[in-house]
């Protein structure tokens, strides 16, 4: 059980987990053992709530195809229980940040005091700039 959030989390059986074997420099080791772990996530075809489904099908993220399915690749371990754990992790990471609805952003303007304060220094500033030329005798 891959845990979510207090009340939602995922059944085994609807996350598939294949190892294989990792890319990059790694000795002898790398062309001898599947220690990448590939998951796949069908947003469609799991338990999750239709508000969480709807959001991740939403995101722009690459690894979300077009088909609804999350694809993971971790191999950033040499290890594949670690690499097992990462991936879990970055599903669920992925998972919560979906479930997170973003701030409305208000319309504001500056004060006229803080436009005013804004001018005062750049004329101050243009001053002293001026000073810095050459001084005819």
């Amino acid at each position: 059980m891959l845990q979510i959030s207090k009340h939602i989390s995922l059944p085994d059986s609807e996350i598939k987990l294949n190892a294989i074997r990792a890319q990059g420099a790694g000795g002898q080791n790398v062309n001898k053992v599947s220690s990448a772990i590939h998951l796949r996530f069908d947003i469609n075809a799991s338990s999750l709530p239709d508000i969480y489904k709807e959001r991740l099908r939403q995101l722009t993220d690459r690894r979300i195809s077009s088909d609804g399915v999350i694809i993971i690749k971790a191999q950033r371990y040499r290890s594949q229980d670690k690499n097992r754990e990462d991936a879990l992790a970055r599903l669920q990471a992925l998972i919560v940040s979906s479930a997170i609805i973003p701030k409305a952003r208000t319309a504001t303007r500056p004060t006229r005091a803080s436009k005013k304060r804004r001018l005062d220094s750049k004329t101050q500033r243009g001053q002293l700039k001026s000073l810095r030329g050459k001084v005819d005798s």
